[in-house]
């Protein structure tokens, strides 16, 4: 009787550690996603409601650099690493944009 309930008792915990490696993990996409053609549009000189039109409000407004705004996009599928990533910044003086930096890169981690 001791040995049968041992038996079920090993052969429960093998069952659940299993399992607990089958667990579904959904596709994270997190920011952004930016179309390439309308990234293409933004040029020097354009105004914050130009920009916001095109690329959309940045995800999160930063206190420290309001003359910054940053577009960081990533997509994780399942288990693996970041498959689709994008950050993009735009750089403003007196409300009009004096740079543009494409394609930088994210922290490979992701």
């Amino acid at each position: 009787m001791v040995i049968r309930k041992s038996i079920v008792l090993v052969v429960l915990c093998l069952s659940l550690a299993l399992a607990g490696g089958c667990v579904y993990r959904a596709n994270i996409a997190q920011g952004n996603l930016i179309k390439q053609e309308d990234l293409d549009q933004v040029e020097i000189g354009m105004t914050r409601n130009q920009i916001r039109f095109l690329l959309g409000t940045p995800m999160v407004g930063d206190p420290f650099h309001k003359n910054r705004w940053d577009y960081v996009y990533y997509l994780k599928i399942g288990r693996k690493k970041a498959t689709f990533k994008r950050w993009v910044s735009v750089f403003f003086e007196e409300d009009r944009v004096s740079e543009i930096r494409k394609d930088q890169e994210l922290d490979p981690s992701l």
